[in-house]
């Protein structure tokens, strides 16, 4: 935890913070983690990070959103959920990515670089799993900053729950990362659809 909350200080800030937004710099993309589905629809901590990655985009901090999350099981699809939130809050569907396959955060960061082509990002999650977000990222090859959301101030038990994990996740994170150098449960083919939004953006 400690290799993680040290490592990452100088790369990450928590939305609503005094200055936050100027501390962010620009980036590709915004790559946005999974948090859950209810009802088919985004968990209140995955909106929290969607509404976070749509500031991004709205205030030009970045150029495209890549929405990394679970779509293991037909009935069960996160990125596509997350498409639409962010549609109906006037993110255009064009400057979207979705990967269907970020299963867990080191899957979701080594897959923005390899599948898709990714080399700066800001991840966005909850302020909690901050830390270790950014530093799987930069480990998998991203240049990366990260935004938290603050969940503790809507969510706090919610945040208790999920916060208490994060030491056996990023126990897992560092052998996944540094140890064993683990690939994505699913690690290709490469797609285009990033680099061509980018592209289109210049």
């Amino acid at each position: 935890m400690t290799w993680a909350w040290f490592g990452s200080a100088p790369h990450r800030v928590v939305a609503g913070e005094p200055g936050w937004r100027a501390r962010v710099p620009g980036a590709e993309a915004a790559l946005v983690l999974g948090a859950g589905l209810y009802d088919g629809r985004p968990s209140a901590m995955l909106a929290g990070r969607l509404d976070i990655a749509a500031e991004l985009y709205r205030t030009g901090k970045v150029r495209a959103v890549l929405l990394s999350g679970d779509n293991s099981r037909r009935e069960y699809d996160e990125p596509s959920a997350m498409a639409g939130y962010l549609a109906a809050r006037g993110v255009p569907p064009d400057v979207m990515v979705l990967d269907y396959a970020g299963f867990d955060t080191w899957d979701s960061c080594v897959r923005a670089r390899q599948v898709f082509g990714a080399r700066r990002v800001t991840v966005v999650t909850q302020a909690f799993h901050l830390p270790r977000a950014v530093t799987l990222c930069r480990a998998a090859g991203l240049e990366t900053f990260g935004v938290g959301d603050d969940s503790t101030r809507r969510l706090a038990a919610t945040t208790y729950v999920y916060a208490t994990r994060e030491l056996a996740a990023t126990a897992k994170g560092l052998a996944d990362a540094l140890l064993l150098h683990s690939e994505p449960v699913f690690p290709g083919p490469r797609e285009s659809s990033l680099t061509t939004i980018l592209a289109r953006s210049r």
